[in-house]
């Protein structure tokens, strides 16, 4: 992850500008892989741009009902497979939700899920020496892995100032 992001933006950032922000990562991401960034694709990120939290397939139905004719869960579901391969959106297994990602790595790269239980609110940190070291004794034991997720659970720093 090349990116300077903090895992957690400050409560009061401007979530305006952070929202756009990862709007044109998309559209630049897009662009140079020559992918299409559909108007339901479009949609379904912006639903997700909205929060710092991770949503549902369901939730992001609900958010764009609002604007548009209720979309179907198979269309929603199509979006979020096209914006996670191309590493726009991550999918938060313990929470079967979805997270925008406006970091500049790409689909396979590892990172960890920080989980604040107080707020909700998901953060995003690199994790490839982590992963490498899971990968290392999964594959010492003589399991091959695939895949590796890292999600931590505890209180993030504003919550934690918050008290």
């Amino acid at each position: 992850m090349t990116s300077t992001k903090p895992a957690f933006p400050a409560p009061d950032h401007d979530h305006d500008r952070c929202a756009a922000d990862g709007l044109s990562h998309a559209e630049r991401i897009c662009g140079e892989r020559a992918q299409k960034l559909t108007p339901i694709r479009r949609h379904v990120l912006q639903a997700l741009l909205k929060s710092h939290k991770p949503l549902g397939a369901y939730e992001i139905i609900d958010a764009l009902a609002g604007s548009m004719p209720r979309p179907a869960p198979i269309t929603i579901y199509r979006a979020l497979d096209f914006l996670m391969a191309n590493g726009l959106v991550h999918r938060i297994e313990s929470r079967n939700a979805y997270l925008a990602c406006a970091h500049d790595h790409d689909a396979a790269a590892l990172v960890a899920f920080l989980i604040c239980e107080r707020c909700d609110a998901v953060g995003e940190i690199p994790a490839a020496s982590v992963a490498q070291s899971l990968n290392s004794a999964a594959r010492a034991s003589g399991f091959a892995p695939k895949l590796s997720v890292v999600e931590i659970t505890g209180t993030c720093a504003h919550c934690q100032a918050a008290k």
